[in-house]
C-alpha cells in the first residue's frame, strides 16, 4: 500500500506538472442570474460554463414544484424502479417525455451516462460490432467497451468515413452493427449529420443511437433537438438518449423510443434495474421545465439569438470562430498552460468560463468551452468578448494556438 501510495502522488505530481490536474470549484449563486461565487470569495462572476441552456436551473418554478413535491412525498425513491421506486411523478414525467419527442415509449435513468452505457450494453455483446464517432462522449466508448462487441471509432461527424466502416467486413452474418453518435458534441458545439448516419444506418441495418444532450430543448423548430431539426423519426433513430440537467435544468436522463425497444431495456439495461430511481421531487420539477420549455419559446430563440450576437462579436474581435452555430462556441488555445492561464485573467475581469484540458479533449486542443444560457444579458455578452479579445492578446503565440479545431477532428 506504502508502495501504491507514492506510485500514486507521483502520478498526481506529473498532472500537476503538465497542467492536467483538475480541480472542483465550489460555487453558490450570485444576484444576477447567470451570476455565481466562489465560495470563501466576495467577488461576483459571471458564469458562461454552464449547459443552463434555457435559464431554468435557477427558476423558482422548478424549485417550488421539487419542495412541495418532497414534503409530499420524501427526498428519495428508496428502491430501484423494478422494486418499489417508480411513483407517479416518474410515471408522469416518462410519459410526458414520449409525449413531447413523439415517441411511444420513455425510460428514465439517473444520469445520461447510466443512459448511454444502457443503450449500447443492452442490444450489442460479443460477436456484434459497434461504430463510434471520433468525438463521442466518454460514456458512449465506455458503454461499448462493457457490452462486449467489436468497435471502432470513425472520424468526426464524416458519413463517408462511416460509410467505409460499415462497408468493411469482419462481421459475422447473424451479428449486429450499432453506431452511436451525439446530436450536438459537448466540447465542439458542432451538429452530427445525423439524417445522412441514419440513411446509412438503413442501408446497412444497423442500429442508430443519438445522444442529443445538448441540442434537446435548444435545437429544431420547437426544440426537440437535432432529430426534428433533421427531420427524423423513431424509424431512423431506434434509439434517442437525452438528460434534463441541461436545457430543462434539473438531473436525470431517458431513453426514447419504440414500445417493444423500451421493454426490452427495462428487462436488460444493468444501469436502470441495478440502481436507485431518480428521485420524485427532481421528475415532478423537470415536468415543470418540460412544460416550459414548450409555452416559453422566447428562450430558445433568445439564446441562439445571443450565440449569433457571441459569434458576431468574435468575428468584430478577430477571435476565430468556431463550425458551431449552438450556444457551444470554443475557442481552442492548444496547451493546457494556455487554456489555464486566459481562464485565470478572465476570471479576474469578472466571467468564469473553463479550460477544458486533455483527456477530455483530444491533445494540442486544450480551449476555453463558452456555453450561453437565456439567462445571460446582452450586455454580458458583449463584456465577456472584449475581455477574450484582450486576454488572447495578452497570451503568448495566442493567434498560431488558437486556429487548430479542425485539424484536431481528424
Amino acid at each position: 500500500m506504502r508502495r501504491n501510495s507514492r506510485a500514486l502522488e507521483r502520478a498526481l505530481a506529473e498532472l500537476a506538472q503538465q497542467q492536467l490536474l483538475r480541480r472542483c470549484l465550489t460555487l453558490e449563486g450570485a444576484d444576477t442570474p447567470a451570476g455565481v461565487r466562489v465560495c470563501g470569495t466576495r467577488t461576483p462572476l459571471i458564469n458562461f460554463s454552464g449547459n443552463d441552456y434555457l435559464g431554468l436551473a435557477r427558476d423558482p418554478r422548478l424549485a417550488e414544484r421539487m419542495a412541495e413535491c418532497a414534503r409530499a412525498r420524501g427526498a428519495g425513491s428508496g428502491a430501484a424502479h423494478l422494486v418499489t421506486g417508480h411513483g407517479p411523478e416518474h410515471a408522469a414525467l416518462e410519459e410526458e417525455v414520449a409525449s413531447f419527442l413523439a415517441r411511444e415509449r420513455a425510460l428514465l435513468f439517473s444520469t445520461g451516462y447510466m443512459a448511454n452505457l444502457a443503450a449500447l450494453t443492452a442490444f450489442t455483446g460479443r460477436g456484434d460490432r459497434v461504430l463510434l464517432d471520433r468525438l463521442n462522449h466518454a460514456s458512449l466508448i465506455d458503454g461499448a467497451l462493457l457490452s462486449g462487441a467489436s468497435f471502432a471509432r470513425y472520424a468526426h461527424a464524416d458519413a463517408q468515413a462511416l460509410a467505409q466502416r460499415l462497408g468493411a467486413s469482419g462481421t459475422a452474418p447473424d451479428a449486429g452493427v450499432l453506431v452511436a453518435t451525439d446530436g450536438v458534441f459537448s466540447m465542439d458545439g458542432d451538429v452530427a449529420p445525423v439524417a445522412a448516419i441514419a440513411r446509412l444506418c438503413r442501408d446497412h441495418e444497423a442500429w442508430l443511437v443519438v445522444d442529443d444532450a445538448h441540442g434537446l430543448g435548444v435545437l429544431g423548430p420547437s426544440g426537440r433537438g437535432t432529430l426534428e431539426q433533421a427531420a427524423l423519426s423513431s424509424e431512423d433513430v431506434p434509439l434517442l438518449v437525452g438528460t434534463f440537467g441541461k436545457a430543462f435544468g434539473s438531473f436525470g436522463a431517458f431513453i426514447a423510443a419504440d414500445a417493444p425497444v423500451v421493454e426490452y431495456l427495462q428487462q436488460k439495461a444493468r444501469s436502470y434495474v441495478y440502481t436507485t430511481a431518480l428521485p420524485q421531487p427532481v421528475a415532478a420539477a423537470t415536468r415543470v421545465a418540460l412544460r416550459i420549455a414548450t409555452s416559453e419559446p422566447w428562450r430558445r430563440e433568445r439564446v441562439l439569438a445571443l450565440t449569433e450576437r457571441l459569434r458576431s462579436g468574435f468575428a468584430r474581435a478577430g477571435i476565430p470562430l468556431s463550425s458551431s452555430a449552438t450556444p457551444i462556441q470554443p475557442v481552442i488555445l492548444g496547451s493546457a498552460a494556455q487554456a489555464i492561464a486566459a481562464q485565470v485573467r478572465l476570471q479576474k475581469a469578472g466571467f468564469l468560463v473553463a479550460a477544458i484540458r486533455p483527456p477530455t479533449v483530444p491533445a494540442g486542443s486544450a480551449r476555453l468551452r463558452i456555453a450561453l444560457s437565456a439567462s445571460h444579458r446582452e450586455r454580458e455578452v458583449d463584456a465577456l468578448v472584449a475581455a477574450l479579445a484582450e486576454t488572447l492578446a495578452a497570451l503568448p503565440d495566442a493567434g498560431g494556438a488558437s486556429t487548430q479545431n479542425q485539424a484536431e477532428r481528424t
